[in-house]
């Protein structure tokens, strides 16, 4: 029985970078074995086991068999013959196959430290094209390591994967599982140019996919186009550490822009609206747990109307905190502001620039939550006017600290 570290501890140790997680492969062992040494057993599909000391993740040696489409399409075989080469042929990428025995020694049969010095991203075999989740992953990793390039051949792969129809079969969850992670990454832009760059895009995210090509107002910087603008804004939202609903409101707060009339371009008349009615269908279809779809409805719906607060008046103000819930939430009004700021500031140029609303909106929000809604009420003679003085007295508080007219 012998034991090696392998996958992204090897690879990140490898990079000068934190570990998180450690992953291990036991070679000519038996599950009988590893259950008497103490090992617990996990997991149906194959034998992993939990260290009964750390509880890292041991897995016995394994070989798979394409035998159906999709990600579950696969057949194990683990038996104490199985070679630790044979476990990493099976592998995604060439950085993922390198090994660690416990003297410290490496194995790398697949030239993983070699693409780790020449930053590529390479698939290890053909096999690669059976398993569709591999084109996320490549194009997650891509968002992680922003300076590393996808080898053209293991692109032409993914491209294959999306013309075989291998991609269709990805299940909602593994995608958005995988889109999620991408998201938190430090330059997300990357991940989206490359699916994108494979046809996946279209396949997995047409709501986004058809953004690139749709002028934004004339305005901006023409040379970017809604597509491109997003891209800046998802990495805005990452140099702005911004929690992944945040991240995913400032991917979907444009979508409605796809849907614009050609012949009104490059004005958008109600895209606000429009990106609503695209992201309730695209959560649901994706399984996007709700904090992120509420979020995200909420700054499509209103980043138009909260960057231009200092044109609004009083009133309107306190309807807009008030359909943000964010007397009650004032810390998801923050994330929406957080987004807005992404928005903001993901424009040429602009990257640097002060979002002034936000400070605006947080004021407003103080003033108004500053109002004594229960001395209002104890005061009123009729039970009936509370509401309209609470609303009055809320109006005049955000009046006081407002610069709008």
């Amino acid at each position: 029985m012998k034991v090696f570290c392998v996958g992204g501890a090897v690879r990140d140790e490898l990079l000068g970078l934190p570990v998180q997680d450690r992953d291990w492969v036991v070679v000519g062992s038996t599950p009988e074995e590893m259950l008497s040494r103490g090992f617990t057993p996990v997991g149906k599909d194959f034998p992993v086991f939990l260290h009964p000391r750390t509880h890292e993740e041991y897995a016995l040696a394994r070989t798979e068999r394409k035998s159906g489409r999709g990600y579950h399409g696969f057949t194990f075989h683990t038996s104490p013959e199985v070679t630790l080469e044979e476990d990493l042929a099976r592998r995604d990428l060439t950085i993922n196959t390198i090994a660690k025995a416990e003297d410290g020694t490496l194995i790398d049969p697949f030239g993983g430290r070699a693409d780790l010095e020449k930053k590529i991203l390479r698939h290890v075999s053909p096999a690669f094209a059976e398993d569709p989740v591999r084109i996320l992953r490549v194009a997650r990793f891509a968002a992680r390591f922003a300076d590393f390039s996808i080898a053209p051949e293991t692109l032409a792969l993914m491209r294959a994967v999306v013309e075989n129809g291998e991609v269709d079969h990805l299940v909602p969850e593994r995608v958005w599982q995988e889109l999620a992670r991408g998201l938190m990454e430090h330059r997300p832009s990357r991940m989206f140019e490359s699916l994108r760059a494979c046809g996946a895009l279209a396949k997995l995210l047409p709501e986004l996919d058809r953004l690139w090509g749709v002028p934004q107002r004339a305005d901006y910087h023409p040379e970017v186009d809604t597509g491109v603008h997003v891209m800046m804004v998802i990495d805005m939202a990452a140099r702005l550490n911004l929690s992944l609903p945040a991240r995913f409101a400032a991917l979907t707060h444009d979508l409605g822009k796809g849907m614009t009339p050609a012949e009104i371009l490059p004005r958008h008349v109600g895209h606000e609206q429009k990106s609503v009615a695209l992201i309730e269908p695209l959560a649901a279809r994706l399984k996007v747990p709700a904090a992120c779809r509420d979020l995200a409805l909420l700054v499509a719906r209103f980043h138009g109307d909260l960057h231009k607060v200092a044109e609004l008046r009083p009133e309107t103000q306190l309807k807009i905190l008030e359909r943000c819930d964010a007397l009650r939430r004032p810390a998801r009004f923050t994330e929406i502001l957080a987004a807005c700021e992404a928005d903001y500031r993901g424009r040429l140029g602009w990257e640097d620039k002060d979002y002034a609303a936000a400070r605006s909106w947080r004021q407003a929000l103080a003033a108004a939550q500053a109002v004594d809604a229960g001395a209002i009420a104890k005061a009123c003679a009729d039970p009936q006017q509370i509401p309209a003085r609470i609303h009055e007295a809320r109006v005049a508080a955000i009046k006081a600290v407002s610069t709008a007219p």
